[in-house]
C-alpha cells in the first residue's frame, strides 16, 4: 500500500528532516529535499496535478506510469530548520547538482560548499590586491561553480554584458566570484552579440586569453573587496579606465 502521509505523532517526532527520492529500479537518488510534516509526499501529488515540464516531476511521472512507486528515504530528522538547510546543502553538493533533478544548489553552497585546499585558504586568508592595470572587474557570482574548467570559466566571464564604451580602454578582464579573483584575461577585442531574440539593450562579449604574465597571475585568489560596493547590482566595475 502506498504511504501518502504521516500520523500526527510521527510528524511531531520528526521535526524538520532531510529526505531523498530514489528510483525504485536503480536505487539512484534523483532529488534531495528538506521539509516538515508531510512535505516528503507533496511531490507525488504535484506530479499528478501539475502537468508542466519539470525534471523532478517528469521523473516521478515516468516511474508511476510504469506502475511503480518512488522510494522515499528520511536521511536525517529531529533537526532545526537551520540544521536541515545545512544537511540538504551538503547532500546536494556530495551527489552533484548535475545528477539530481534539484534546480539549484543547497543553502550557502557558494560560501561553505566543497572546496579544494587552495579554495579554503583563498576564502579565509585572501590577501587584498591593488589593481594597477586598466581593467574591468566582472562579477560572476551566479554563474561560478567550484571545479569548473578553465574553458567554462572563460565562457561565463567573456559575455554577454551590458557594458559602455569605457570597455575599449580596458586591457584586462578579471573574473571575480565571491570577492575573489578566479582568473585574469587579456582582452583582444569586443564584439556585439547578435541572436534571433531582440534585446532591450546591446550586449557585448570579449575575445581574449588568460594573461599568463607572473604579475597578472599573482592577482588570482586575491581579494578585491576594496573595489566592490556591497549590494551593487551591476556586475561590471571599471578600474583605471
Amino acid at each position: 500500500m502506498s504511504q501518502d502521509s504521516f500520523p500526527p505523532a510521527v510528524i511531531e517526532a520528526l521535526g524538520y528532516y532531510v529526505y531523498l527520492l530514489r528510483d525504485p529500479d536503480t536505487d539512484e537518488v534523483f532529488y534531495v529535499g528538506k521539509g516538515i510534516g508531510n512535505r516528503i509526499f507533496a511531490h507525488i501529488q504535484d506530479s499528478l496535478s501539475d502537468k508542466t515540464d519539470n525534471l523532478k516531476l517528469d521523473r516521478i511521472r515516468s516511474i508511476y506510469n510504469q506502475g511503480k512507486q518512488v522510494k522515499h528515504t528520511i536521511h536525517r530528522h529531529g533537526l532545526t530548520e537551520k540544521e536541515a538547510f545545512e544537511v540538504e546543502a551538503a547532500l546536494i553538493d556530495f551527489v552533484g547538482l548535475a545528477d539530481l533533478t534539484n534546480k539549484v544548489s543547497g543553502h550557502h553552497s557558494h560560501d561553505r560548499g566543497p572546496m579544494t585546499i587552495p579554495d579554503v585558504i583563498a576564502s579565509y586568508d585572501a590577501r587584498e590586491i591593488e589593481i594597477k592595470e586598466p581593467s574591468i572587474i566582472i562579477v560572476i557570482n551566479q554563474l561560478y561553480q567550484r571545479g569548473m574548467s578553465q574553458d567554462e570559466l572563460f565562457r561565463v566571464t567573456s559575455g554577454n554584458w551590458v557594458i559602455g564604451k569605457r570597455r575599449e580602454k580596458a586591457q584586462y578582464a578579471f573574473a571575480v566570484a565571491n570577492s575573489l579573483v578566479r582568473q585574469v584575461y587579456r582582452i583582444e577585442n569586443w564584439y556585439l552579440v547578435t541572436d534571433s531574440h531582440a534585446k532591450p539593450r546591446e550586449r557585448w562579449r570579449f575575445e581574449g586569453h588568460i594573461a599568463e604574465e607572473e604579475k597578472l597571475q599573482s592577482y588570482v585568489n586575491g581579494s578585491i573587496r576594496r573595489y566592490i560596493t556591497q549590494g551593487a547590482q551591476n556586475p561590471i566595475k571599471y578600474v583605471n579606465c
